[in-house]
């Protein structure tokens, strides 16, 4: 695509989402025109609202309709857009008995936005997967962190529905641009568990963690994640867009891995009063274990149960520059947030 002087213009999809409010935001921040998708205009307004909390969107933004799972919308969306950053990715608090209500809507989704933006002629199209594309091989690496070069086994059934659906959309992402000798317009962006303040009133999976300890669960399990603040994975985006060198790689998007029960020393230790209900003490594996019986959600962590997961994201920080800010100054903010929307 030309260029014609003017201001570039950016669809995210999803823009209703956590990750792609914030994406909106940044990008405004930084004055770029942006589009974003949401299934359904009722959401409109809302989303309007959660980005003028943090910028002023003047006649920058425009909000369509387009949905995953169907063609319609989506060749309009991209027509004349500089980059596209696809977002969108159906996450349920519970994992689904029928995986492939996650994986068809998750491929055919990027599948779709991905074929439209090469149609358009968009110079770059950044596709959010997550480190659950990398971290489920089955097998062990001895002697490093994880990183780009590895991949998960969409095959293999021990990972969650949801592991396996960002596999493989990512796989198929990947598959298409190269089909289409397009591998220098993609690039993947892989984060952890996303974690910051709130711009609406909607919840990532990522925060109930943060929540639960607020609301006084029972105990911690002995489970941790690998966390990264929503607002650096939305910088690590646009970088990833806009670096010369970015196309055709993936990157990783972690801070680092942090136990919940280190996660809940630093609420009590900075929020005071406010972190009164965060428990001090452990749950032992088998209490987790029997309580996912009776909770799904608790259920779909049980993978991670003692289990610490090593990530790097050193091609992130070398290659683009990228540098998180501190997940302890994360971990407050994210509360904070969260304490105000009760």
């Amino acid at each position: 695509m030309e260029s014609t002087g003017e201001t570039k213009t950016v669809l995210v999809s999803g823009g209703s989402g956590f990750l792609g409010g914030w994406c909106v935001v940044e990008l405004l921040r930084r004055g770029y025109a942006v589009r974003t998708t949401v299934r359904d205009l009722s959401r409109e307004a809302e989303l309007r609202a959660a980005v003028a909390s943090q910028v002023d969107a003047a006649e920058r933004l425009a909000v369509l309709a387009a949905d995953l799972r169907a063609d319609d919308g989506w060749a309009e969306a991209v027509a004349g857009c500089d980059y596209v950053l696809h977002v969108a990715s159906p996450f349920p608090p519970v994992q689904p008995k029928d995986p492939d209500e996650l994986i068809v809507p998750a491929r055919e989704g990027t599948l779709r936005v991905l074929g439209a933006a090469l149609d358009a002629g968009v110079e770059r199209v950044v596709v959010t997967s997550s480190v659950a594309a990398i971290t489920g091989s089955g097998k062990a690496v001895s002697g490093r962190p994880l990183d780009e070069r590895d991949w998960s086994d969409p095959e293999n059934m021990a990972m969650t529905p949801y592991a396996r659906s960002k596999t493989i959309a990512e796989l198929a992402a990947w598959e298409l641009a190269r089909g289409r000798g397009a591998a220098e317009r993609l690039a993947t962006v892989n984060p952890g568990a996303i974690i910051g303040p709130l711009l609406g009133p909607g919840r990532s999976y990522s925060l109930q963690a943060i929540e639960r300890l607020l609301a006084g669960m029972p105990g911690v399990p002995r489970i941790g994640f690998s966390f990264v603040d929503v607002r650096d994975v939305a910088d690590l985006e646009i970088r990833a867009m806009t670096a010369p060198e970015a196309g055709g790689e993936r990157f990783v998007g972690v801070d680092r891995f942090m136990w919940m029960a280190e996660v809940a020393a630093v609420l009590r230790e900075r929020l005071g009063e406010d972190a009164a209900k965060v428990p001090t003490r452990g749950v032992p594996n088998l209490v987790v274990r029997a309580m996912a019986l009776f909770d799904p959600g608790v259920r779909s962590i049980l993978g991670q149960l003692g289990r610490e997961t090593r990530i790097s994201s050193e091609k992130a920080r070398t290659r683009l520059g990228w540098s998180p800010r501190p997940l302890e100054d994360t971990i407050v903010d994210c509360a904070r947030s969260l304490l105000d929307r009760r």
